[in-house]
């Protein structure tokens, strides 16, 4: 690297190694390489990359198989290595995918891997990483099983810092953990250019003198900068001053008057210039790939034969000029070509910037379309790549196209970060299209998955979902009334519901009931129905809300009506029934609907779903008295939610537990948990059942003896409920109040008449 921007390794690897492991067999070796040109977009990009060479090598059967049974989230992400049935198969697998579920899967995959053999994973250029890399990267660190498991991360330093990318505060976590080893690439010193001339040349070949005078120029030239020696041995050799005599190298004794270019930079330049025009411009097209590219994609950049830039190529990398050989590339049509890498990212950079922007939209555009037009079908599964083409050859429309279906491949990864990403940039490129009725389809279906992003990844309360659920109902009013209309509507709801801004909250569910009303769709009245339930149970009239929840359990088909991407409403509709009939009195109804809602939460497969109706099983078993059966489904919920990253209801398996555990006498570690509990329900943002969650904090503080807390919780929870009108537990706060009251007033008579009984 160069002096400026020195690159840095960091070993990253598990410090609970098998205790007197066994002679190892041959190492698995995967290497990835972040890219510049798709930013934080492409979650896992180099780990899938790393895993998808593995699985291409000699013995790739025995990589796959585990792969199928312990990281199956991660197999179907490489759909190439899978026929079609095996494909299938492994989707039905992985509904539901998490990013905490990805990394537990691939963490057991990998020990299972390296059970009999070590695994190093090589991945460059993090300093391009995605979020996702990171977590990961973070996460195999942080395992505390054994595994034979090394990973190498280079990056430049530099760039981390310029460009405020988040792997600083990765690795400094990881340092101050113990958890990786920092290796900086030191700049070559005399010795190190000497034993480089020794190895290039041969002992017997330049006399040591004669070594270690060449080392001493060249190391003053380029201050040891790995690349700028090679490159200055390569001039020199070009030059003659380095030459062959009798099969012997020798020096020129007029070397220290060469001239030599002032910095590497110059010496590409340099390198560039001398070579034929036809090599010069297939260089250039291959620089706006990436660093690596296929001879076929490159031709049709250019339009000229495979064959013509096949041998183009062939010649650099027989020379090791620029170029490095790479294997293969098989594209979907049938296509095989041979596939190359530039020898240094400084290469590419440098051929890059000699483009005029007119050059770069053309190659950029035809590089697009041969990729496209090669993947036909399976484009989706380049589409961060196709994308990029596409707005780099102003190919706008198709841009956008390639963004959305990037954001869903990132949503199938729970990369929602990434997915934010790609959406942005489509809805910012969108807004520059003519404003036409397409134009304002395309940007609504990018508003309503943007918001299920952001919900996702900032939480339900996030003001920049609601954001892009305004505009998506706005962009509604110019397309029309489609289903649309409904999914952004439902979007707002959740938003407020979840802030508890009932009122309108309230307003929207009379919408989504007048839209099901309006339209053909039977299952926008399960939806509707049901959000018309939560609002009415929210705000105290539980036999209202018990109507339409049954209405919607009623209208619930579970063939038809299940939806991947968001809540089962079935699960929603059969939970909040249980609630409603705690509530109104029918215990052991309660109990029936909650064990349906958890039979088919079970069923449907379904993390979110699950996990809901896990938690409200918790608090009908709360609502009931049942503090055993309580902590049994909390503590389920609570696996649940750390393996899935569910934070809301992380926070009331945590509350209800704690609850729980009070009952049964655990009271000072009980009372630590649903403070903690009181705590993630205010990270989460949600102002939803705070009345509940402060009634029943409050309830325990009076029964250990902290009754002055007690009356502060339920003098704050009355106030909650005052402001958001959530009343659904007044009754309970009334009575808490009164208990409370009685208590004040006993301990007050007594203490005025010390001898009263």
């Amino acid at each position: 690297m160069f002096r400026q921007g020195k690159r840095q390794k960091a070993k990253i690897g598990n410090s609970s190694l098998a205790p007197n492991p066994q002679p190892l067999a041959p190492v698995f070796i995967g290497r990835g390489q972040c890219l510049e040109q798709y930013g934080v977009g492409e979650a896992y990009l180099p780990v899938l990359e790393a895993l998808g060479n593995l699985c291409r090598e000699p013995g790739r059967e025995s990589i796959i198989a585990v792969l199928n049974q312990y990281a199956p989230t991660w197999l179907v992400q490489m759909p190439a290595l899978l026929s079609a049935s095996e494909l299938k198969q492994v989707r039905r697998r992985v509904q539901g995918i998490t990013k905490e579920r990805m990394l537990r899967e691939i963490a057991e995959a990998v020990e299972a891997l390296t059970h009999e053999r070590a695994l190093v994973l090589c991945l460059d250029d993090l300093q391009w990483s995605d979020y996702a890399t990171l977590d990961f990267l973070s996460y195999m660190a942080r395992r505390s099983r054994p595994a034979r498991l090394l990973v190498l991360g280079a990056y430049r330093p530099v760039d981390v810092i310029v460009a405020e990318h988040p792997l600083k505060t990765v690795k400094q976590d990881l340092l101050l953990h113990r958890q990786c080893e920092e290796l900086a690439v030191e700049l070559l010193d005399e010795d190190d250019v000497v034993v480089y001339l020794a190895r290039r040349f041969g002992e017997a070949s330049l006399s040591k003198p004669s070594r270690q005078r060449l080392a001493r120029m060249i190391h003053a030239r380029t201050e040891g900068n790995p690349l700028f020696m090679v490159n200055v041995v390569d001039y020199l050799v070009g030059q003659q001053v380095i030459r062959q005599d009798n099969g012997q190298w020798k020096v020129e004794s007029a070397i220290e008057t060469v001239e030599v270019p002032l910095n590497v930079r110059q010496f590409i330049e340099q390198q560039i210039d001398q070579l034929p025009t036809a090599l010069r411009q297939m260089l250039r097209a291959a620089s706006i790939v990436g660093m690596e590219f296929s001879t076929a994609v490159i031709a049709a950049g250019l339009e000229k034969t495979p064959e013509e830039v096949e041998h183009s190529c062939a010649e650099l990398a027989q020379r090791g000029q620029f170029l490095v050989t790479k294997g293969t590339s098989e594209w979907p049509d049938g296509t095989i070509s041979g596939r190359y890498g530039f020898l240094h990212a400084l290469y590419q950079e440098v051929l890059s910037n000699r483009l005029t922007v007119r050059e770069r939209i053309k190659l950029h555009k035809r590089v697009g379309e041969r990729l496209e037009t090669a993947y036909g079908d399976r484009a989706k599964e380049i589409a961060v790549e196709l994308a990029a083409h596409f707005e780099q050859g102003r190919d706008t429309q198709r841009a956008v196209q390639y963004l959305y279906q990037a954001g869903e491949n990132a949503v199938r990864r729970s990369g929602h970060r990434e997915a934010v990403t790609h959406l942005t940039r489509a809805v910012e490129l969108v807004q520059t299209l003519p404003n036409t009725l397409e134009r304002a389809q395309s940007e609504l279906n990018l508003q309503l998955l943007l918001g299920t992003q952001l919900s996702m990844s900032k939480g339900f309360a996030a003001t920049e979902a609601e954001r892009a659920y305004v505009r998506a109902r706005e962009l509604c009013d110019q397309v029309g009334e489609t289903p649309q209309r409904f999914m952004a509507l439902g979007g707002l709801f959740t938003f407020h519901l979840t802030r508890a801004e009932l009122k309108t909250a309230g307003d929207i569910a009379a919408q989504l009931l007048r839209f099901a009303h309006s339209s053909s769709f039977d299952a926008f009245f399960v939806w509707a129905d049901l959000c018309q339930g939560l609002v009415l149970h929210a705000t105290g009239d539980i036999a209202s809300a018990r109507q339409h929840i049954e209405q919607s359990i009623a209208r619930y088909d579970p063939q038809t009506h299940r939806f991947p991407a968001v809540q089962d409403p079935g699960v929603l509709s059969l939970s909040q029934a249980a609630e409603v009939l705690c509530l109104l009195g029918y215990p052991e109804q309660a109990l029936r609907r909650s064990h349906e809602a958890l039979t088919l939460a079970r069923e449907v497969a379904h993390p979110l779903s699950l996990s809901h109706a896990l938690f409200v099983a918790t608090r009908v078993h709360q609502m009931r008295g049942e503090p055993r059966l309580a902590q049994e489904c909390a503590r389920e919920l609570s696996v649940l939610c750390h393996e899935q990253g569910l934070g809301t209801h992380a926070a009331g398996a945590t509350l209800l537990q704690g609850w729980g555990m009070i009952e049964e006498g655990q009271a000072e570690a009980g009372v630590v948990l649903m403070q903690q509990g009181v705590a993630a329900y205010q990270r989460v943002g949600s102002a939803l059942n705070q009345p509940y969650v402060l009634a029943l904090l409050a309830e325990v503080y009076a029964k250990i003896g902290h009754r002055e807390a007690g009356r502060q919780m339920i003098a704050e929870a009355f106030a909650r409920m005052d402001t958001s009108g959530e009343r659904w537990y007044e009754a309970e706060l009334y009575r808490l109040r009164g208990e409370l009251l009685l208590t004040q007033t006993i301990k007050s008579q007594k203490s005025e008449n010390p001898n009263s009984q």
